[in-house]
């Protein structure tokens, strides 16, 4: 667990570090490009989930996040399309992808309940991770109000998944 908190914070301070590198806000293209980066993260790992557990309530937090995030993706394509907006690939979120892909290798090698606790864990510090740079990276460097809007709507939304992760978490041996 401590592993992938540590994970979470330095994924957090990766966000905030990159768009401060660049002594810069991420600008529109680039936050579209992050926040469906990150979605699609939480949707592979979904999936991987459901192919591995055996676990009832592990298996419908899957599907919640899959659903979930699959939604909100769809919504952010939709928007992108609408303004006519190319999202913009940038260093957050090839960070991002770089830090999923070693962790669902991880996961990869357990089973069972070895599985489901880990699988858990990460969405507990993944969701911290996210909805702490949506507060305070993505959606004050917003500019356009549509796109701000959305991102607020899925920080609500991943807040209560972070909540059911850290209730599941809890239930877990």
């Amino acid at each position: 667990m401590l592993k992938r908190i540590l994970g979470a914070a330095l994924m957090a301070a990766s966000l905030g570090t990159a768009s401060m590198a660049a002594d810069a806000k991420p600008t529109d293209p680039q936050i579209a490009h992050i926040a469906y980066t990150a979605g699609q993260i939480d949707v592979t790992a979904a999936e991987q989930a459901l192919k591995k557990s055996k676990n009832a309530d592990v298996i419908e937090f899957a599907k919640t996040m899959e659903r979930d995030h699959k939604a909100v993706n769809e919504q952010a394509l939709a928007l992108v399309k609408k303004l006519k907006v190319t999202p913009e690939d940038n260093n957050i979120s090839q960070s991002l992808s770089t830090q999923a892909s070693k962790e669902l290798t991880t996961l990869g090698a357990l089973d069972g309940a070895a599985f489901d606790k880990a699988y858990v864990e990460n969405e507990v510090a993944y969701h911290q991770s996210v909805n702490e740079a949506l507060s305070t990276v993505l959606i004050p460097s917003a500019q356009n109000e549509e796109l701000k809007s959305l991102l607020e709507t899925g920080l609500t939304l991943f807040k209560q998944h972070q909540m059911h992760a850290e209730h599941l978490a809890s239930t877990m041996k």
